[in-house]
Parts: C-alpha cells; structure tokens; sequence
C-alpha cells in the first residue's frame, strides 16, 4: 500500500513537474506568466528527483545518476535564479538550467513510456532498439534548441523595474 502511494505521488509530482516546467521554459522567452509558475516547476522538480531515490533498488541505476545530476542541476539553478541578482553569466546559467531541468524530466518520461506503455515497450522491448533511440534523439535535439534560444532571448527584468510598470 505504501509502495503504490508513493509510487503515485512520484508520478504526479513527475507530471506537475513538467507542466509547470514548460510555462517556466516559455517565461524565458518573455512571455509574462506569473513567477509562481517558475516556483512550482523548481519545487515538484526537487521533488520529483529526490523521491526517485525512495524506491528500492540494488545496486546503482541509471535512473539515480539521472535523478543526482538533475538535483546537482537545480541547486545550480535555483542559486542562479534567487541568489546571484542573474548579473553576468548567471542570466544564461539560469535559463539552461531550467532547460536542462526540464529536459531530464522529459528524458526520464520517454524512458518511462517505452518501459509502461505496450505498444511502445513493443516496439522496443529492451529500450535499445531504434525506436526509443529516435525518440530520445528529437528529445535531445527539440531541447538544446531550445535551451539556446532561451538562453539568448532571457532578459529578466531590471531590479528597479520589476513589479512596476515601465509607463509608471
């Protein structure tokens, strides 16, 4: 019972985590949405990494180095987005980190597909065929795009403009 409540919880903080992580991703490219999104994303990302290393396993998986390097990811992240002023290198830092964030949760879904879902698992049973290499591939492809776009477009908003209007 504890297994499946957990189990589920992970699920959805997994899920929540890449909604909110594709509004945070569009905030970067200006598109005014409250930071709140942003907030979310970072906390069910955290979430949904740390709570991976709660199942039982046996020896190490690639699924705790994926969930260890997210967690190294978003503590980079969060530093860069609530402790450096994003002055410098940190804008763009920050922007790739939310990508990069996004990206492994992403990575880790289309893992989860082909391993749950039958006609996926059929058409890669071992998650070696070319199928699921295919589809980590555009995955892969799909987020350095946009990872450098999003790192070139991001201009928060100046300390002394934020939460006024610029015709105040």
């Amino acid at each position: 019972m504890f297994f499946d409540t957990f189990t589920t919880i992970h699920s959805l903080l997994s899920l929540a985590a890449i909604a909110t992580g594709v509004l945070a991703v569009a905030a970067l490219f200006n598109i005014r949405l409250p930071q709140i999104f942003t907030i979310l994303f970072l906390l069910t990302a955290v979430g949904t990494s740390a709570t991976g290393f709660g199942f039982t396993f046996y020896g190490l998986k690639p699924s705790h180095v994926v969930g260890a390097i997210a967690l190294v990811i978003l503590a980079v992240t969060i530093y860069a987005g609530y402790f450096t002023a994003l002055t410098g290198s940190w804008r763009w830092i920050y922007a790739a980190g939310i990508v990069a964030s996004l990206y492994l949760l992403v990575f880790v879904g289309i893992a989860q597909s082909f391993a749950k879902i039958e006609v996926l698992r059929a058409a890669a049973p071992t998650q070696s065929e070319p199928p699921f290499a295919i589809a980590e591939a555009i995955g892969l492809v799909v987020f350095l795009i946009v990872g450098y776009l999003a790192a070139r477009a991001y201009r928060p908003e100046e300390p002394e403009l934020a939460g006024r209007s610029v015709n105040a």
